[in-house]
């Protein structure tokens, strides 16, 4: 799961998951068009709005915090003026972001990121776990560059997006990988489909080392990776990206996306049921030590050259 979701398989047109959990209601914000131009009264992606809100701050305090007025503040929420690179980095300050707001902006400034994605990210980097589970492909925050750079050129000689934008795209992925090195860490728990093991991504070598990074990222102790096995068949619960912040006090957010656009869901009752639908995953795939082995095997077969 990243940007534009570059060079991934082709997602239907929009979030499905299991029987009976309403398509319509992943997204409550479904329709609404973030990429607004400045005067629109929409906010803008970059805005701080809702971190500022989630920390109880005024307007008034976060632009004392961050050295701007309290109306600069006000018109950058409501999109009367554009975020800025030197904003980005004082809000990446404030917010302890590590560098996310200045990936977007860079981002925003050549419309390179998937239509609700931006919000998502932002959320990412402040979430105390981080549950995902992914078909057919490893997940962004677990891909080494060789593989995430395999994709990324594929797009390329399709002519869906440029060499330049291969290289913002890719220098994304290293800004949200670094929660993974995030103190306090995180904890981590991903649900791998058993045909992100199987394809060759990028040719044996590329793909070797693919495996043996999860293999790596696997012995941390905040760090869990099962994999969903094809025998699981009709059971999956999940039949596109799915992702479940835990923020702090508590508060639970669940994110999907399709080809067109990502979700965040806020209302406690769909991220609940899509809660419920994981835990279901966890206990349905393999376990760790089995995922392990499986991980380790389809290396062998691939070599490392």
């Amino acid at each position: 799961m990243w940007q534009k979701r570059v060079g991934d398989p082709a997602r239907a047109a929009c979030p499905a998951t299991r029987a009976g959990v309403p398509v319509g209601a992943v997204d409550q914000n479904q329709g609404r068009n973030d990429d607004v131009q400045p005067g629109s009264g929409r906010h803008p992606k970059g805005s701080p709005d809702r971190l500022r809100r989630a920390k109880g701050w005024s307007q008034a305090y976060l632009g004392k915090r961050m050295g701007y007025s309290h109306g600069l503040v006000s018109y950058i929420e409501r999109a009367k003026k554009p975020v800025t690179l030197k904003f980005a980095v004082k809000a990446d300050e404030v917010f302890e972001t590590g560098g996310t707001f200045q990936e977007l902006w860079r981002m925003y400034s050549r419309a390179s990121l998937l239509e609700g994605f931006p919000e998502y990210a932002l959320h990412e980097t402040r979430a105390l776990e981080i549950r995902h589970f992914e078909l057919g492909v490893v997940p962004g925050l677990l891909q080494t560059p060789d593989y995430a750079e395999a994709f990324a050129s594929t797009a390329v000689r399709r002519g869906s997006i440029t060499e330049k934008q291969v290289l913002e795209r890719l220098d994304f992925l290293v800004t949200r990988q670094r929660l993974l090195d995030r103190q306090p860490a995180p904890h981590l728990h991903f649900v791998l489909d058993e045909g992100a093991l199987r394809r060759t991504v990028g040719g044996p070598g590329v793909m070797a080392r693919q495996l043996e990074h999860l293999q790596a990222l696997a012995d941390r102790p905040n760090i869990t990776i099962q994999v969903a096995p094809f025998s699981l068949a009709e059971e999956l619960p999940f039949t596109v990206v799915v992702t479940l912040l835990t923020m702090p006090g508590r508060t639970l957010l669940a994110y999907s996306e399709c080809q067109l656009r990502g979700f965040l869901a806020r209302d406690n009752a769909t991220a609940r049921a899509w809660e419920r639908d994981y835990h279901q995953l966890q206990v349905e795939a393999l376990s760790k030590a089995a995922s392990l082995e499986m991980i380790r095997s389809s290396q062998g077969v691939r070599g490392t050259s």
